[in-house]
């Protein structure tokens, strides 16, 4: 979700613009959807409805879900001792191939999208968590189809109104936004060197932790990164107002920000929260961006409860 330097447009390019994460080996497979070739990845085998997390970006592969502290199984790892857990390429990036010439990629495609990954898992209700941009997403999927949602999470949204997500950095970190918007313009150019330092100045913005921060910045190296898909779902999204969706939201929803979210204001959650009747809102407060990195096992706790825990 990232305004900076990059491209002043996309929001929630989430915290690795530019960058790949350098994951444990995959186990997944690409699959047909109508619109697009998805690449899905399925943790765990447990019966019952699969938890379908859905990345940030836009523009960015799902690879950064596996990052955890050395010697720490990721959050994603541990709730799949009890039920699937899906994960998967958006079209364009990542395993997913690039877009061909004059393909769509627009908010209704990535919604055709995550129902194909829906029906590949063979599953009529899902529980579907979106984190930055995906959190975006998934409330856009839950308001075209409510009928396949058992539980609904948002992990540091982006705004249901592209334009109302509240970035701090330009106040918490005025030196390195500075320098950021220095790059600006060589990064426009095409200049990799600019784009690799700006992404990596953003990177240091996102983190409660310096050990944390530290950590996941050991495992990223430039890679992946789809400007196109990125520019061409930020620039669809702001046709769009979901915030009238909201109070339709009849299913159990979760509201989960990190205290420290400077990428996406917690007031922005708190305001998700209170638009959707009955919904539940955790604080995780010795987080950022990534609370699922940062504090993992109180973050399992809170999902577990949410969702039922083992089935």
């Amino acid at each position: 979700m990232m305004r900076t330097w990059l491209s002043r447009l996309p929001i929630v390019v989430l915290f690795a613009a530019s960058h790949a994460i350098a994951a444990p080996p995959e186990k997944g497979q690409t699959f047909q959807a109508p619109g697009a070739t998805l690449y899905l990845e399925v943790l765990g085998a447990a019966a019952g409805p699969p938890l379908v997390v859905v990345n940030g970006g836009p523009g960015f592969d799902h690879s950064y879900e596996h990052v955890a502290m050395p010697g720490v199984a990721s959050a994603w790892e541990v709730l799949a001792r009890t039920r699937r857990v899906a994960l998967y390429d958006q079209r364009g990036v990542g395993r997913a191939g690039a877009l061909k010439p004059g393909q769509s990629c627009t908010l209704a495609d990535q919604i055709d999208d995550l129902d194909a990954v829906r029906a590949r898992l063979g599953a009529d209700k899902i529980d579907l968590l979106g984190h930055s941009w995906g959190g975006y997403l998934v409330m856009a999927y839950a308001a075209r189809h409510p009928e396949h949602i058992r539980h609904l999470i948002m992990v540091d949204s982006a705004a249901p109104k592209w334009a109302d997500t509240v970035f701090l950095f330009k106040d918490v970190f005025p030196e390195g936004q500075e320098r950021s918007d220095q790059l600006a313009f060589a990064d426009a150019m095409g200049d990799p060197a600019a784009t690799v330092a700006g992404t990596r100045e953003y990177f240091h913005w996102l983190f409660y932790a310096p050990e944390k921060r530290d950590a996941f910045l050991s495992q990223v190296d430039p890679k992946v990164f789809n400007k196109a898909v990125n520019e061409s779902i930020d620039h669809d999204l702001a046709r769009f107002d979901l915030w009238p969706e909201l109070p339709k939201f009849k299913f159990p929803t979760l509201v989960i920000t990190g205290r420290y979210d400077i990428n996406v204001a917690p007031s922005v959650a708190y305001k998700m929260h209170k638009a959707i009747a009955g919904s539940q809102f955790v604080v995780f407060e010795r987080s950022g961006h990534l609370p699922f990195f940062e504090e993992p096992e109180p973050f399992v706790r809170a999902l577990e409860a949410f969702l039922g825990g083992a089935r």
